[in-house]
């Protein structure tokens, strides 16, 4: 059933004002809440200008989207236009990237500022169905006084997310929004299919490009002769290996440098990481692995989260660290392709830094843990690292607000390190995680940092408004005021 606007917006309003539930959808007061925390204005809030209209052409060509626009205008903009909506394309934060359809709408959306280079998040705009979209990552439609901020009560909306076929990863949504008189019930199933139909199109590019990579590139690989190496695609599939069946079906690439840690299966089905060399192939890589009597890499395992006296491990041995000495090992753990003693001077002491010292500093390092252990010319690490610093960051890089709340509960990374760069990356995953956390709404992950004292007062309220009523974690917040 499809309520009109002046029973939706006082459903609307007792919500706001705490009053007993009237029937809302869980899915809208759930989004309602998410928005309130991070403190959307309901009255007054208006969208952010991320980008300005002069950056928008470099981000469509940039973005992956672009490929599937063909099918996207095909299927999605005459229908809109004679229902007189317009098609609305957004990248993965909710940014607006393409609007087309009805002339009269689009004039119409601009007094709204529902125009290219605005955020519609949930944390920037409120309940909307491109930012809702986002965060459920499911289809939705947002109907008139559905949408938290009053402005927008005269529109409806359908969005439904589209991801990589190649990662998983969500890289976007694709919208249809027009005047709340034009709402069809049809209208969601449409942008649903719209959305399958963008990830089909972007599927078979994918295969496309991997063939011709794999015709172009397998004299690449027959050419390492004995040497175990693998053809992989420009975001580390792989596509062709050799030995077959001894490779993940995915290698992690570098953010930078050449080198990278890879599982290579052996005889009897278990696993030993060894260190690879990447060789760019103009469209993806060629992974070249040590011959297979190389030598296996030590583990080194660097818990410095919370650390304040920081012990590292070794081939399951541990060793005391002093703080320096578990600065260097954390700055060559975030650079695996290698540091200058020039770079680790800057990244340690400053502008003020002196290569002389960092090249004693590490010498002492390799003596205290292994001269196999860390190489030169660059430095770098000669070991399968396990560092819960790193997990942290790859848990918020994918997505995994549990997982980076866990680890982010351990404590700040090596809490009394004064390092300009080590400052800078604890501050960077302190701020990342409470975003990402905040931006769920995923109450496991806010309840984790909750308990680990590592919350603020917003973090805290934002908790308050998610918990179900009647979930015992709510006794406990009673000491914490919540903002009505």
């Amino acid at each position: 059933m499809t309520w009109d606007r002046g029973r939706l917006e006082r459903v609307r309003d007792a919500v706001l004002t705490g009053a007993p539930d009237p029937g809302v959808r869980p899915e809208i007061r759930a989004s309602w809440q998410r928005s309130l925390a991070a403190a959307v204005d309901p009255d007054r809030a208006r969208p952010r200008h991320t980008y300005r209209q002069d950056d928008v052409p470099e981000l469509r060509a940039g973005h992956p989207l672009a490929a599937a626009l063909p099918v996207l205008r095909d299927t999605l903009v005459d229908a809109a236009e004679q229902a007189r909506h317009m098609m609305i394309v957004t990248d993965e934060r909710g940014c607006i990237l393409w609007r087309e359809g009805a002339r009269e709408v689009l004039r119409r959306a601009e007094r709204v500022e529902l125009v290219e280079g605005t955020r519609w998040s949930e944390d920037s705009i409120g309940t909307n169905a491109m930012g809702t979209a986002l965060s459920d990552d499911r289809p939705v439609r947002i109907h008139s006084a559905e949408h938290l901020v009053s402005a927008y009560h005269p529109w409806t909306c359908a969005a439904a997310p589209v991801h990589d076929p190649e990662t998983g990863r969500l890289i976007g949504t694709v919208d249809v929004t027009g005047p709340e008189e034009t709402f069809h019930p049809m209208t969601l199933s449409l942008v649903t299919a719209a959305a399958r139909l963008a990830e089909h199109r972007l599927a078979t590019l994918t295969a496309q490009r991997d063939e011709r990579l794999r015709a172009t590139n397998l004299p690449h690989l027959a050419g390492l002769g004995g040497v175990p190496g693998a053809l992989l695609s420009p975001r580390g599939r792989v596509l062709a290996a050799h030995p077959a069946g001894r490779f993940p079906e995915r290698v992690t690439l570098p953010e930078r440098g050449d080198r990278v840690l890879v599982d290579h299966g052996i005889e009897g089905g278990t696993s030993t990481p060894v260190e690879g060399l990447l060789e760019p192939l103009g469209e993806g890589w060629l992974l070249r692995l040590p011959a297979p009597d190389g030598p296996v890499l030590p583990g080194l395992t660097l818990p410095f989260l919370g650390a304040r006296t920081a012990v590292a491990r070794r081939a399951g041995r541990a060793v005391r660290l002093g703080l320096r000495h578990a600065e260097v090992l954390t700055l060559l753990a975030l650079h695996p392709e290698g540091m200058t003693a020039d770079q680790l001077a800057v990244a340690l002491y400053g502008d003020g830094g002196r290569p002389i010292t960092v090249r004693a500093e590490i010498h002492r390092l390799r003596r205290h843990l292994g001269e196999d252990t860390v190489r030169t010319q660059p430095y770098r690490l000669a070991a399968r690292v396990d560092a819960d610093f790193l997990r942290l960051r790859e848990a918020l890089r994918d997505g995994r607000v549990r997982d980076a709340a866990a680890e982010a509960a351990r404590g700040p990374l090596l809490p009394v390190s004064e390092s300009p760069a080590v400052r800078a990356e604890r501050e960077h995953l302190l701020v990342a995680t409470r975003s990402a956390v905040l931006r769920s709404g995923d109450p496991d992950a806010l309840w984790t940092l909750v308990r680990a004292g590592e919350a603020d007062d917003e973090l805290r309220r934002r908790l308050r408004h998610t918990l179900p009523s009647g979930d015992p974690r709510r006794d406990e917040l009673r000491w914490c005021p919540v903002e009505r």
